[in-house]
C-alpha cells in the first residue's frame, strides 16, 4: 500500500553520487534488454518456460526468482539451475516467519543463490506475529552479512521497525528494498544507508503519487526495477496475472518521468542488478 505523503520532489541532485559502477560502454540505440530483478516463477500458473519465451520476445532477458520458504526456495533454486539466464535468492517471507528458518543456511551455499530473501516485517497482514517477523528478519540479516550476499527486503507498514532492525544488526552492502512502495521520505532514509531501490507495477498505477515522485528523485544507480509477478500487474495491463514479459512495462513508465530512453534505463538497471546480486557478465553469458 502506497503511504500518502505530501513531501515535495526535490531534484535529482538531492543525493550524491554514488561509486558503484552502473554503465560499460557508451549507450548506443538499441532495443532496451530489461532484467526483471523480482519474480516469483514458483507461484505462477504458466509453465516457466512459456513464461520465460514471452519475457525473451518483450525484450526482457535476465531473471532472479525469488523465495520466500524453505520450499519455495528448494524450488526457486531448482528453476535457476535449469535456466541459464535465471538466478534465484533463497529466504522466509515475513508471512512466514512464524515457521522459523530452519533449513535456509544450506540453501546459500547452492549455485545460482545471489541473495537471501525476501525478509522484512508486513505489518499489513501481520501473517506470523510480529516479535517473530522481527526476529527472522534480524537472523536473515545475519545471514547476508556472514555469507556477503545481497539482502532483499519486503517492508509493508512496517519503515521504522525495518530501518530500526538494520541499524542494530548492520546494513548489507548490497541492500535492496523490493516493491518500494514509500514516498521521498522513505527514500531519502534507503539512500542514508546506500540501500537499492526496486520498482514494481504500483509505479503506474494513478493512486501512486508519491511513489511517482520518488522514482523521479532516486538517482539512476540506485535504482532497479522488477515485476513482482504474478502478483501487481503493471498499467496497462493492470487486472490481469502478471508475468515478467511485463517489467517492460514498468521500466518504460519509469524511463518516461525521467526523461530517458528505455534503452538507456533499461541499460541502467540491469547493470544495478548484476552489481546488486554480484553476477558479472560471463555468467550471463555462460551457455546462452
Amino acid at each position: 500500500m502506497v503511504d500518502r505523503l505530501q513531501a515535495p520532489v526535490a531534484s535529482l541532485e538531492t543525493y550524491p553520487k554514488q561509486t558503484r559502477p552502473v554503465m560499460g560502454s557508451p549507450m548506443k540505440e538499441h532495443r532496451a534488454m530489461w532484467f526483471d530483478n523480482h519474480c516469483h516463477f514458483t507461484s505462477m500458473k504458466a509453465d516457466t518456460d512459456e513464461a520465460l519465451d514471452a519475457a525473451q520476445a518483450a525484450g526482457v532477458t535476465r531473471f532472479l526468482t525469488v523465495g520466500c520458504t524453505i520450499d519455495d526456495s528448494q524450488a526457486a533454486i531448482s528453476i535457476a539451475a535449469q535456466h541459464n539466464q535465471v538466478w534465484a535468492t533463497a529466504g522466509v517471507h515475513p508471512h512466514s516467519a512464524k515457521d522459523g528458518i530452519d533449513g535456509l543456511e544450506p540453501l546459500l551455499s547452492q549455485p545460482k543463490v545471489v541473495g537471501v530473501g525476501e525478509c522484512g516485517l508486513d505489518y499489513y497482514y501481520d501473517n506470523s506475529p510480529r516479535a517473530e517477523q522481527r526476529s527472522v528478519f534480524a537472523a536473515q540479516i545475519d545471514l547476508a552479512l556472514k555469507h556477503d550476499l545481497a539482502l532483499v527486503i519486503h517492508s509493508r507498514e512496517a519503515w521504522d521497525e525495518t530501518f530500526e532492525i538494520l541499524a542494530t544488526q548492520g546494513v548489507p552492502a548490497r541492500t535492496i528494498f523490493h516493491c518500494f512502495t514509500g514516498g521521498p521520505t522513505e527514500l531519502d532514509r534507503c539512500m542514508e544507508i546506500g540501500a537499492y531501490v526496486s520498482f514494481s507495477g504500483i509505479v503506474t498505477y494513478p493512486s501512486a503519487p508519491e511513489l511517482q515522485q520518488a522514482a523521479q528523485m532516486v538517482p539512476l544507480e540506485q535504482m532497479m526495477v522488477e515485476t513482482d509477478s504474478p502478483y501487481l500487474a503493471p498499467v496497462p495491463v493492470r487486472g490481469k496475472a502478471n508475468q515478467p514479459a511485463n517489467v517492460r512495462h514498468v521500466g518504460e513508465f519509469i524511463a518516461n518521468l525521467r526523461d530517458v530512453s528505455a534503452a538507456e534505463l533499461a541499460q541502467i538497471t540491469t547493470a544495478n542488478t548484476m552489481n546488486a546480486y554480484g553476477i558479472t557478465e560471463d555468467d550471463a553469458t555462460v551457455g546462452s
